[in-house]
């Protein structure tokens, strides 16, 4: 199933959680953070203007992004968690 944000919100899937750290420490589920990084799977049509006209969105599907940690609402969605969020809870894109 595809999804379809609207306005200037944009749907990110979450990269994986490190599950050792650098010193070799395994961590379980519990312990790991959350990664700020995702990847853009779809975008709204922009945000509504005063004018009437839509704004452009800076990001783009496929975009690799950084967000603050409590950035948006996590959705399941075919088994999988996603993000949904403001386009202004990105920090970044990834180059």
């Amino acid at each position: 199933m595809r999804i379809e944000p609207l306005g200037d919100k944009v749907v990110v899937k979450r990269t994986e959680a490190d599950e050792v750290t650098a010193g070799g420490i395994v961590l379980p589920g519990a312990a790991r953070e959350k990664p700020q990084e995702g990847k853009v799977l779809s975008v709204g049509n922009g945000q509504l203007l005063e004018n009437g006209s839509r704004g452009e969105l800076q990001v783009s599907e496929g975009d690799r992004v950084l967000f603050s940690s409590y950035a948006g609402s996590e959705i399941e969605l075919d088994g999988n968690t996603l993000l949904i969020m403001n386009e202004s809870d990105i920090l970044a894109v990834l180059a």
